[in-house]
């Protein structure tokens, strides 16, 4: 090992610039929010070249706020600028990300999770001085109101139309009529979204967090899946019921204190022909392959959300938000699963399937 004490002014200037760009994104992602919560995203989308002066006038914001806030997205390259007639623009890719909520990478959720990560930034940083876990529930309102707009539209485009389809004769069993429990469900999104695909089977969506289940019953009833959906508060160690045809772990698993202890619990309420699909976060099963800014973004969430969600629980193994399909696999093993195997995947997650 080498350790290096002259400083390279070229890669100091290129940290500087680095850090300098992060600082920028950091600031910006406030306004990204603002920009939605005032309309400016939408006043933008699809109406071509604007002044300043009319996207106000489209939004009902302030001209002068408008200003600054366009500025700083044509800094940002979310804009384009054209100087001659000083008019901005929101590209159509960029609108799929900031606009449209019905996109399949609508992303305005992910900020939201962001935001909340600094209103619990001063609590956590005790917790980790501590050594002390920091539990879900503890969390500002606004992560789980992130997690639910963040994980939609992954989940709407992908796991009826690719995820169960790569699961082996699940998704018959679903047509037909099954009983499926999505454990750790959170607002429910995934519950949901299975019930509308396929109202011939049962849902059963679990979750520790109350708050989480009174809203999963809410948005079951306004997609009207009430009728096929049920939700309950159980953590995965005492999951309700039994004979399940599927048991569903939506980004979730690595969060749990006691991955094995909940996985052999599923294995008792599970039918003898049933199925586990974990969807975990897309990693390698190494450091070195996760360097990426997919890894970097899961490595943050990690140390802010899942590991400290671990740790505040019995266990506490904290698999952490990259642990790759190796680790799972052996945890899956651990919980006495003989069959284990990644089902498919996405550049965000991880699609895997384990039978007994």
């Amino acid at each position: 090992m080498q350790t290096r004490t002259a400083i390279d002014e070229r890669r100091l200037e290129q940290f500087l610039g680095q850090a300098v760009t992060d600082m920028g994104a950091a600031m910006n992602g406030a306004l990204v929010l603002i920009g939605g919560e005032l309309g400016l995203w939408k006043a933008l989308a699809g109406a071509g070249e604007l002044t300043t002066a009319e996207i106000a006038e489209r939004s009902g914001v302030t001209e002068r706020y408008v200003r600054e806030w366009a500025s700083a997205q044509a800094a940002s390259g979310y804009l384009e600028y054209a100087p001659d007639d000083e008019t901005f623009m929101l590209p159509p890719e960029q609108a799929m990300v900031f606009a449209d909520e019905d996109s399949p990478v609508y992303m305005l959720g992910g900020y939201h999770l962001i935001s909340s990560v600094f209103k619990d930034r001063p609590r956590i940083t005790e917790r980790i001085r501590a050594g002390q876990g920091f539990g879900w529930h503890e969390h500002d309102a606004e992560l789980f109101m992130g997690t639910e707009q963040f994980f939609r539209p992954g989940y709407r485009a992908h796991l009826t139309a690719e995820w169960i389809p790569a699961l082996e004769s699940v998704e018959d069993k679903l047509r037909a009529g099954a009983k499926v429990a999505d454990v750790g469900c959170g607002h429910g999104i995934s519950t949901v979204l299975m019930a509308k695909a396929y109202p011939e089977s049962a849902f059963y969506g679990f979750d520790y967090h109350d708050a989480s289940i009174e809203r999963a019953r809410q948005i079951a009833a306004a997609e009207g899946v009430s009728a096929n959906t049920t939700f309950e508060v159980a953590s995965a160690a005492d999951l309700p019921g039994g004979d399940y045809d599927l048991v569903c772990f939506f980004d979730c698993l690595h969060d749990m204190g006691d991955p094995v202890g909940a996985l052999k619990h599923v294995r008792e309420v599970l039918d003898d022909d049933g199925t586990v699909m974990l969807v975990e976060p897309f990693a390698g099963n190494t450091l070195a392959e996760n360097l990426n800014p997919v890894g970097r973004i899961y490595y943050a969430a990690s140390t802010l959300v899942c590991t400290p969600s671990s740790l505040d629980q019995d266990v506490g193994l904290a698999l952490g938000a990259q642990a790759g399909d190796e680790r799972l696999c052996q945890v899956a093993l651990d919980a006495g699963f003989t069959r284990f195997h990644r089902a498919t995947e996405t550049p965000f997650n991880l699609i895997l399937e384990a039978r007994p």
